[in-house]
């Protein structure tokens, strides 16, 4: 049995919960980058692609950041560098279970 086969027998749509969030989501759990994508979706709808990569950028960049979390990654990668940057000059000393040198916890 194939995969559209078994799709279809189960009365599943997969592909449309792949390529459309804001699809009705089995379980009823909206993804977590639901309203970015709709945001964007409206802003679309209805005026064709190039008008929409020039009117809909900000929506486009903000569901696009909700996806890959770009920006949040930069933010923890340059704390984690500060952090460690003051280990090294002895100006910070972490907590013993931050280092995996303490007691183990329940």
């Amino acid at each position: 049995m194939t995969f559209l086969a078994a799709q279809k027998r189960f009365g599943l749509n997969i592909d449309r919960w792949l390529t459309i969030q804001s699809a009705e989501q089995p379980y009823k759990i909206p993804a977590q980058c639901h309203p970015f994508e709709k945001e964007w979706i409206e802003c679309a709808y209805g005026i064709g692609s190039i008008q929409s990569e020039k009117e809909c950028k900000i929506e486009y960049d903000d569901f696009i950041e909700c996806i890959l979390q770009q920006k949040m990654m930069r933010h923890i990668s340059t704390i984690r560098k500060q952090w460690d940057k003051l280990i090294k000059e002895g100006k910070y000393t972490p907590p013993p279970h931050h280092v995996s040198k303490g007691e183990s916890r329940p």
